[in-house]
């Protein structure tokens, strides 16, 4: 399989100061002690990364996107996004049961290509009823969307799944990567360095498949477009 070895980059590449490498063994230990998958109701299940999509360079910021959105009929699902700094936003999803994600949130830009990158925050850690030693072996990683547009609606799509299982299926070095489980069950983690996931992004930005449904969710109606 692609990727023996594992590389970390920071997940804020402006402030990151340390880089790891971490052995094929340490990295199965702790991959498949993973249970962050967090946006897996929002998409099905979407390939994760464990590095970030974005260096400092790409990052936007776009006021528009602040504010809570729902999906569309009846759902009680909503995706709220608020400033928390120059160039990052808290994001919370909350699912039909009312379940919460906490994340930091990043716009960012490839060529003419909008992305959101997600990275859950510490608080779902450390509101865990768990030992410090179980915590210890949880890794959370990223995630990424392609913005479509931002208004009147907000349109997402993540990279489909079965389309990275069956390509690296066929292509195992075109991306570091590590698979967890099997068939239609199994979850892609992305391995490589942010330089090449960038890369692997951009080659298939128009490959027929690559990117799945969109997600479509309009502005909560209480809510009004916030000022520039």
């Amino acid at each position: 399989m692609a990727g023996e070895s594992l590389s970390i980059d920071g997940s804020n590449l402006e402030s990151a100061k340390v880089s790891a490498r971490l052995t094929f063994p340490t990295m199965k230990k702790i991959l498949l002690a993973f249970v962050l998958v967090a946006l897996c109701g929002v998409t099905s299940c979407i390939p994760t990364s464990i590095n970030p999509l974005y260096t400092g360079q790409d990052l936007v910021f776009d006021p528009a996107l602040i504010g809570v959105w729902r999906g569309e009929g009846d759902s009680k699902e909503t995706w709220a996004f608020e400033k928390a700094g120059d160039k990052e936003y808290k994001f919370v999803y909350t699912e039909e049961d009312g379940k919460i994600g906490r994340f930091e949130a990043h716009l960012l830009k490839l060529g003419n290509t909008q992305f959101l990158d997600f990275f859950p925050d510490e608080s779902g850690i450390e509101e865990m009823n768990r030992s410090g030693f179980y915590k210890v072996h949880l890794l959370r990683t990223h995630s990424f969307l392609k913005v479509t547009r931002i208004e009147p609606a907000l349109q997402m799509a993540p990279l489909d799944l079965k389309w990275v299982r069956e390509f690296l299926e066929k292509n195992p070095k075109a991306i570091r990567h590590h698979k967890i489980g099997e068939g239609d069950e199994a979850q892609i983690v992305l391995t490589d360095s942010t330089p090449e996931l960038r890369k692997f992004v951009q080659m298939h930005l128009k490959t027929d498949g690559a990117f799945g449904e969109s997600i479509n969710l309009k502005r909560r109606q209480s809510e009004t477009k916030p000022q520039k």
